[in-house]
């Protein structure tokens, strides 16, 4: 081999390490934009993930709160639930006190209405004895108007009769008078 031969060789030797290399500047290329684009896709990731981080901690903070609320919302409901049941105590307390009077009213009524009915009882007898009394006292007060009319004419009789004997004596006693 000449050197011109070895010259041209190594010329198109170098012409293809150049191609070579040409083309792996372009695939270097290729992959330097497939590693921005890839850069840039882990960026948009990262900034997307620390916006869901963001919105989850905001989630998770709104969810706590929520917890909270309810929480509370379940102490204020086991409070009215007490008092509930109290109220409830103290409804079935007063309907058993009204139950109570109902039976107190209920047997003090029966007693009454027996009593009343004693008293009705005993005020018709009274009325009957009045009756009674009243028709006694008009018979004996009719009998005695009877008995005094029956005087009254009794003392006429015996007036009219001591009249006339007592004009008998004053006769005798003017004859006698005028014989002396």
């Amino acid at each position: 081999m000449s050197k011109k031969q070895s010259f041209h060789d190594l010329k198109e030797m170098l012409e293809l390490r150049e191609g070579e290399i040409d083309e792996l500047n372009l695939e270097i290329a290729e992959k330097d934009e497939k590693i921005a684009k890839l850069t840039r896709y882990i960026a948009k990731l990262k900034n997307d993930n620390k916006s869901l981080e963001i919105k989850m901690e905001s989630e998770i903070n709104n969810e706590k709160a929520k917890l909270k609320e309810l929480d509370f919302l379940e102490e204020k409901l086991k409070e009215k639930d007490t008092i509930i049941e109290d109220k409830q105590d103290q409804v079935k307390y007063l309907r058993e006190l009204i139950d109570d009077y109902r039976l107190q009213i209920k047997e003090v009524t029966e007693n009454l209405e027996v009593q009343l009915r004693k008293v009705s009882k005993t005020y018709e007898d009274l009325l009957n004895q009045k009756d009674m009394i009243i028709e006694k006292q008009d018979e004996n007060i009719a009998s005695l108007i009877k008995s005094t009319e029956e005087m009254n004419k009794t003392n006429k009789t015996s007036m009219y009769s001591l009249e006339a004997q007592n004009k008998k004596y004053q006769k005798l006693i003017d004859k006698l008078e005028e014989k002396l």
